[in-house]
């Protein structure tokens, strides 16, 4: 699979997360195929700032909804604060009542 069909299928899946929910990388890669395929989400993660569209990547968490890709946000509090807005608690950069929030791309989207 090329980087580049990679990183849009993966943005393909991160814009149809709902307001209010969040997945993991893992939970990504797996729905893509890619069962070991975490890390490759996280670098599609970290290269759709550059992206021309908006990609909710504030929604993409690690797999104990960590919010491990918060430095890659302009501040150390902006993806916390934008997943908030959404009426998610974060404290400590954990999401709290993850299990209640994860939205599993597996179950939720048909390929």
């Amino acid at each position: 699979m090329e980087k580049a069909s990679f990183f849009k299928d993966v943005y393909e899946v991160v814009k149809q997360i709902p307001k209010g929910k969040v997945t993991s990388y893992g939970a990504i890669a797996n729905y893509l195929g890619v069962k070991s395929g975490a890390r490759m989400v996280g670098w599609a993660m970290n290269a759709s700032f550059t992206s021309e569209e908006t990609i909710p990547a504030h929604r993409v968490v690690n797999r104990v909804g960590l919010l491990t890709g918060k430095h890659h946000f302009g501040s150390a509090d902006e993806m916390a604060n934008k997943l908030r807005e959404e009426g998610l608690k974060v404290k400590g950069d954990q999401i709290i009542a993850f299990d209640k929030h994860f939205w599993d791309p597996s179950v939720e989207l048909a390929l």
